[in-house]
């Protein structure tokens, strides 16, 4: 299988040439590379009073959270594969629930702005909380967190991480996607993340986790109604809230954003690989997530 996508413009904006190519020699002499994930319960794992096993409590000492609150969630999932795949990254997280980039910009700028390697921003489920739908703060915040982190290092890379169709805000009546097919929310969301991409010559691309779940649910690897019972065989991406990420969701968001992240290909990973292994998460549906990431991501522009 190949270690390495082939097809993945944004990334090679991201890392350029050398990079890759000192990724494919082997990074282990090189110092580390220095990733910052802000965002809210989309990048920091389920909610309180999901069932175990948790991805939010996965490997907290493994990465480092700036707010103090011990938790490791995507990014420590991301950094789990990065080990596995012999890379060298040094993972920060800064995460508020239920926030959108604006918080962040306003709350916690003193914290954030630093000098990274890379950033990853992820905003909030809806794009604005009070306008469902609407990209304007997602715009406006992603470039001024975008400028912040320049005036730090003027190399740092930074990319956004646009998220998936919530369940309960298709499938209820008072959801804002109500009577909309379920990928849907996942577009318009995508759709969002680009326009912040294009408004800022500082961002470097979006990492399309909500298509990869739309993808999966497409092809039949997860069902597409949590609220009518998940089919047999198939997988529920969601949470029992059905708006947060269940473990697979999680899994399958850390997959999109490592592979977009280092250029490696997820199946690089394989059966065998440990994280999905310490969820319990089994070989089969582990292989086949890392393939609905793969595939994503060999074709990032599509929606």
């Amino acid at each position: 299988m190949p270690a390495q996508l082939t097809a993945l413009p944004s990334v090679r904006r991201l890392l350029g040439g050398a990079t890759l190519a000192a990724l494919a020699a082997g990074a282990g002499a090189a110092p580390a590379t220095t990733v910052l994930f802000v965002g809210n319960s989309f990048t920091f794992g389920e909610p309180a009073g999901a069932p175990a096993p948790s991805v939010k409590a996965y490997r907290p000492d493994t990465v480092t959270d700036l707010n103090g609150a011990g938790i490791g969630g995507v990014p420590a999932l991301f950094k789990t594969f990065t080990e596995e795949a012999g890379l060298h990254y040094d993972v920060s997280l800064e995460t508020i629930p239920g926030a959108g980039l604006h918080d962040h910009y306003h709350k916690k700028l003193g914290t954030i702005a630093k000098a990274w390697d890379l950033v990853l921003l992820q905003s909030y489920s809806t794009l604005d909380a009070k306008h469902p739908g609407n990209p304007d703060m997602l715009v406006k915040y992603s470039g001024l967190l975008a400028e912040a982190f320049h005036d730090k290092n003027p190399k740092v890379r930074v990319m956004l991480t646009a998220t998936w169709s919530r369940a309960d805000q298709t499938w209820k009546p008072e959801g804002a996607w109500y009577g909309k097919p379920i990928a849907q929310m996942a577009v318009d969301v995508r759709h969002g993340y680009d326009a912040a991409d294009a408004a800022s010559p500082l961002i470097d691309g979006v990492i399309p986790v909500g298509e990869a779940w739309n993808r999966a649910i497409a092809g039949g690897l997860a069902d597409p109604n949590p609220y009518d019972g998940i089919t047999a065989g198939q997988i529920n991406l969601w949470a029992p809230d059905n708006y947060h990420g269940s473990i697979h969701g999680y899994y399958l968001e850390a997959l999109t954003v490592f592979g977009a992240v280092t250029g490696k290909d997820p199946r690089s990973l394989g059966a065998s690989e440990r994280a999905a292994h310490e969820l319990g998460i089994d070989p089969a549906t582990a292989t086949a997530l890392q393939r609905i990431a793969a595939a994503q991501l060999a074709q990032p522009n599509a929606h």
